[in-house]
């Protein structure tokens, strides 16, 4: 397994090696800690979907092919994350979700860490 930040910019080369290689990416964090679940955006696709935003960021990150660890304490949500397998998003929806990406961070950068 290999952990990195997502962007389209600084890791899709590595993002496709790392697939080429069969080594396994996680989706860490794929909430953004929540911070980004009521981004109008995000919630407009959810909508078209008639989903949740938080099963629309999970199963995005399941068709790309990320190994999801969505985070929760609450029953009910962890019961809704792991409700995914019964829906896919279409490609007009995955290149939606792909267009958000705006370099936005929930954790630390170690690429700022000498």
């Amino acid at each position: 397994m290999f952990e990195l930040r997502l962007s389209r910019r600084s890791s899709r080369a590595r993002l496709r090696r790392s697939t080429e290689l069969g080594i396994l990416v996680e989706a860490y964090s794929p909430f953004a800690k929540g911070r980004r679940l009521e981004d109008p955006r995000l919630v407009a696709i959810a909508r078209e979907v008639g989903r949740p935003t938080a099963q629309v960021l999970v199963r995005w990150s399941l068709q790309k092919g990320y190994v999801v660890l969505p985070k929760s304490a609450n029953p009910e949500r962890i019961a809704s994350n792991a409700n995914v397998f019964e829906f896919e998003l279409s490609d007009e929806a995955m290149t939606k979700l792909d267009r958000l990406e705006e370099g936005f961070r929930s954790a630390w950068d170690p690429s700022t860490v000498p």
